[in-house]
């Protein structure tokens, strides 16, 4: 069975609006497709490790082929990462470039929005994401950025620059929750296909 992983943002779930219209239309329109859209870890090296472990565990199924890994804001650094290591097409969105720039404002006590958990983000969870970060797309050919100018979370021109060898959709307007997701959902699956 073919199957596509879907990587929420920080501080989001699999419940986000984009996660939730992914789903749906992939039970709608591509049941055979099987999509897996995990609870991230607050911490990045245990989202890593979770995602790597779902990406193996997918691999190593007899019956099941991993098209595709589609991901939001830091789901789509991930996602940037997991194309990398193991050469699997990837769709991002409004892609967050340099998160550990970002977060180092959220470092010390937080809670996660949707589950409720408290934790604690330190500095040295911004060298796990260092530590991952990809400069150069292993095949820019097979990885599609979605990305809205609007962005009031990103700059939007981190990603222009950053994604400029692969497939770019740069649209005006916009916010950080790409307006408009669900007229590019047939389009996605066909970049997997």
């Amino acid at each position: 069975m073919a199957s596509i992983i879907y990587l929420h943002g920080f501080h989001s779930s699999p419940l986000s609006e984009k996660a939730v219209q992914f789903n749906q239309f992939m039970k709608l329109h591509h049941p055979d497709i099987k999509v897996y859209t995990p609870q991230l870890h607050v911490h990045p090296q245990q989202a890593i490790s979770e995602v790597e472990t779902l990406v193996e565990s997918i691999r190593q199924a007899n019956d099941s082929e991993l098209i595709g890994i589609v991901g939001s804001s830091l789901g789509g650094f991930i996602s940037t990462y997991i194309h990398n290591k193991y050469n699997v097409p990837a769709v991002v969105i409004n892609p967050a470039v340099k998160p550990f720039e970002l977060l180092e404002d959220y470092v010390g006590k937080q809670v996660q929005p949707i589950t409720g958990e408290e934790y604690l983000l330190e500095p040295h969870h911004m060298d796990e994401l260092k530590a991952i970060y990809q400069p150069a797309l292993h095949d820019s050919s097979k990885v599609w950025c979605l990305q809205q100018e609007g962005d009031e979370v990103l700059d939007y021109r981190q990603a222009a620059e950053h994604y400029q060898l692969a497939k770019m959709t740069l649209e005006p307007g916009g916010n950080h929750s790409f307006i408009g997701f669900k007229r590019y959902l047939p389009q996605i699956v066909d970049f997997f296909l």
